[in-house]
């Protein structure tokens, strides 16, 4: 069959097309016309000067980026977080949603999944503070618990030891988003053809059995387009976690990539510089994005685009 041309399916979906303009002149306006400012990383930028007065350096921001150590001490902190996150916090959220949707009591699954998803919508700021005030060593519950367990003898500096710190992002972050990121696959779970299930327990198939051969082919795709678009956000992890958790006793563990572009960059005057980092941050990001869904779509047909 012949392919339809852009200009015959345009014609065909006018509709949609109009109905999406606004969308799209939103995008543009916030999230391509600021590209601009990319001019700022080959510039020893002033403040009061226009974009074309200011005078240019070419590559020696990048140059000092590259050359800096503390750069590689934060890309390996980002690194590893994300890696992490992405371990824990991408297949926890998959399980916990394969195992809420074998729930048989309606009442208790909407209960767990409602409490679930709450802390979504607490602030950064309160959680933090909330995991400060459970690992603190001053009557904190974690250090209350091991005690009266007797596995320890006394509190722990769980705040204090940097080697710690990224497990504590890490643990934190899933419990504040594992419901919420569940929601996404409760919906495509809901989306499969029960008979499906039906002809499998027919043929004496167990629930195990259906998840492994049902369950999860069929949400094979979700899984696929969510985990490219996290691999693409790799780097661009933001920081108030760690801004937040973090404390200068484990600040070689916390610190991470926005973080090194707030305080040596925007914080020092130095925009330029900060504008260097954002900049790599970015091509780094859209790397990662165009190799992972290469990847998807030769070896498992799923892909974005």
């Amino acid at each position: 069959m012949r392919k339809k041309s852009f200009w015959t399916i345009f014609k065909e979906q006018k509709t949609l097309y109009a109905m999406s303009l606004p969308f799209i002149v939103v995008v543009f306006i916030f999230n391509y016309l600021p590209v601009w400012g990319w001019l700022m990383a080959f510039q020893n930028y002033r403040p009061g000067k226009g974009i074309f007065e200011q005078q240019w350096v070419g590559l020696d921001h990048f140059v000092a980026l590259f050359t800096d150590e503390k750069f590689y001490l934060v890309l390996r902190n980002t690194l590893a977080m994300s890696l992490m996150g992405l371990v824990v916090g991408f297949t926890v959220p998959i399980a916990f949603a394969v195992l809420l949707n074998e729930l048989r009591g309606s009442a208790f699954r909407r209960t767990v999944q409602t409490v679930s998803y709450l802390p979504h919508f607490v602030s950064w700021v309160v959680v933090a503070g909330i995991v400060s005030k459970m690992l603190s060593v001053d009557g904190g519950a974690v250090n209350q618990l091991l005690m009266a367990l007797g596995i320890i003898d006394q509190p722990i500096q769980f705040m204090a030891r940097g080697s710690w710190f990224w497990y504590i992002v890490t643990g934190s972050d899933l419990w504040k988003e594992m419901g919420w990121n569940a929601i996404i696959y409760l919906a495509a779970i809901a989306g499969i053809d029960q008979e499906q299930f039906d002809a499998a327990k027919v043929d004496g198939a167990s629930r195990l059995q259906q998840i492994w051969h049902i369950t999860l082919p069929s949400i094979a795709p979700t899984i696929a387009i969510l985990l490219i678009m996290s691999i693409g956000h790799l780097i661009s992890i933001g920081f108030e976690k760690q801004f937040l958790l973090g404390n200068p006793l484990v600040v070689d563990y916390s610190e991470v990539l926005d973080l090194y572009a707030l305080n040596y960059g925007l914080g020092m005057g130095r925009f330029s510089f900060g504008t260097a980092i954002g900049m790599f941050n970015s091509i780094v990001s859209i790397i990662l994005l165009l190799a992972a869904n290469g990847l998807f779509k030769k070896f498992t047909k799923h892909s974005m685009m």
